[in-house]
């Protein structure tokens, strides 16, 4: 029996196969969670596993879980940011003049990662640029911090009210989006 989804991944649509960590068959159309040789990256699964053996081994990846409430609140301010790094790029591109057309940006899901994408050959001068870009706008935004409050939480006890008044979950947004959605964390 095949354990493979079929996902897509990333912001040029690229087709993999993917294992469930969780031996959970996911149906086609399902927003999953996955783990890349890039990072954290949310999927679409195209297919699930079918019965049939094709004796391949290897998978792209591994689909960590199917996306939850937190998870889209976080793609969503990711969304967002992702167009303000765009719109930076493109005026970069075009405050030095260089011949080059960014096609788009993508932010991974950990934040571990921004990519530009452009049109036909790159000068070395647009991967400077971009580079800078690319550091000056994750500390701006300040991505990692964000994702790890929001996996981990504050602190020990996060959620809980033996957590609160002690400088962590009156503020954290890890808490906020919990609260927000209802649940509680343990």
């Amino acid at each position: 029996m095949s354990r493979y989804h079929l996902v897509r991944v990333g912001a040029m649509g690229q087709v993999g196969r993917f294992t469930a960590v969780d031996a959970v068959r996911y149906p086609r159309h399902s927003r999953v969670i996955l783990r890349t040789r890039r990072g954290l990256e949310v999927g679409r699964v195209l297919t699930e596993p079918d019965d049939s053996d094709d004796g391949r081994t290897f998978a792209d990846g591994d689909i960590l879980r199917g996306m939850t409430v937190e998870d889209e609140l976080l793609e969503a301010r990711l969304e967002s940011n992702r167009h303000e790094a765009y719109a930076a790029c493109a005026a970069l591109l075009a405050e030095h003049k260089l011949p080059t057309m960014l096609v788009d940006v993508e932010h991974l899901f950990d934040g571990q990662g921004l990519f530009f994408y452009f049109m036909g050959d790159v000068p070395p001068a647009v991967e400077t640029y971009t580079g800078r870009l690319a550091e000056a706008y994750e500390t701006k935004v300040q991505f990692r911090k964000f994702t790890e409050t929001l996996i981990e939480g504050c602190g020990p006890g996060c959620g809980t009210e033996e957590a609160k008044g002690q400088g962590g979950c009156d503020s954290c947004t890890s808490c906020a989006v919990a609260s927000a959605c209802g649940t509680k964390r343990r």
